[in-house]
């Protein structure tokens, strides 16, 4: 066996071990994704967004929210007691770009949906001071102001199922409709979105039923991180729940 000793005066066998190490170290993480289909273990109860959802969260990208708020709660004890179970790499699946990070100006808001109710959320957009008066973050008067304008959100589901989002051809026929039905509860159609879109929260969110807003759309998107996976009955030993 070579010795460090030999090993460290020797800069060219150095380098070619040192090669080798990497070589072997590449392999073994390269070549299993060459056979595997997925490197995600998939989770029950995670779905695609809908088409309210996917709208609000383009608006969420747009105005640049992920530039104070992550949605990735690590592994850590004052994290999962701040904002419960740490995140999993199969809550983000269909994502296009996913939201993790580790850069936070305000909390977390993987576990956002249902700890305020959507009054709160169109206040706190409205002015967020009125509900967090230290808060740092900038108003966004203009979200319920303006109506939702999505020129053919089909055409995004279908950008979306190119990338591996498992949106069906069903899902793409009626999404304009079902952009509609989830801010309506007498809509005709409420089953049939919920059929396809399991634990959609369908009602009016931003409080004036007489238009889709923007706000509609972003508070839908806010609603539904981190409900999708129910936790009580999760075991991260059994892979597939």
């Amino acid at each position: 066996m070579i010795s460090h000793k030999v090993i460290e005066k020797n800069s060219i066998l150095m380098l070619v071990l040192t090669l080798l190490v990497v070589s072997i170290g590449g392999l073994v993480e390269i070549v299993p994704l060459f056979y595997l289909e997925s490197t995600i273990e998939k989770v029950k109860g995670v779905r695609p967004y809908s088409p309210l959802e996917l709208a609000g969260r383009n608006i969420y990208i747009r105005e640049g929210c992920y530039n104070c708020h992550s949605q990735m709660v690590r592994p850590l004890r004052d994290e999962a007691e701040r904002y419960g179970h740490y995140s999993l790499a199969a809550e983000s699946m269909y994502d296009h770009p996913f939201q993790w990070g580790s850069k936070r100006t305000g909390p977390d808001l993987a576990r956002l949906g249902g700890r305020y109710s959507d009054e709160w959320h169109t206040t706190h957009m409205r002015n967020p001071r009125d509900v967090v008066p230290e808060s740092v973050m900038p108003s966004y008067p203009w979200l319920e102001k303006n109506e939702l304008k999505v020129p053919d959100i089909a055409a995004d589901l279908i950008a979306n199922r190119r990338v591996g989002v498992p949106y069906t051809d069903e899902m793409i026929e009626q999404a304009a409709a079902d952009l509609k039905t989830q801010v309506n509860p007498d809509a005709d159609d409420v089953d049939g979105l919920l059929a396809r879109y399991p634990k959609a929260q369908v009602r009016d969110f931003d409080g004036n039923p007489e238009r889709l807003s923007e706000l509609d759309a972003l508070i839908a998107y806010l609603q539904m991180l981190g409900t999708l996976v129910d936790f009580k009955s999760y075991d991260p030993e059994q892979g597939q729940r």
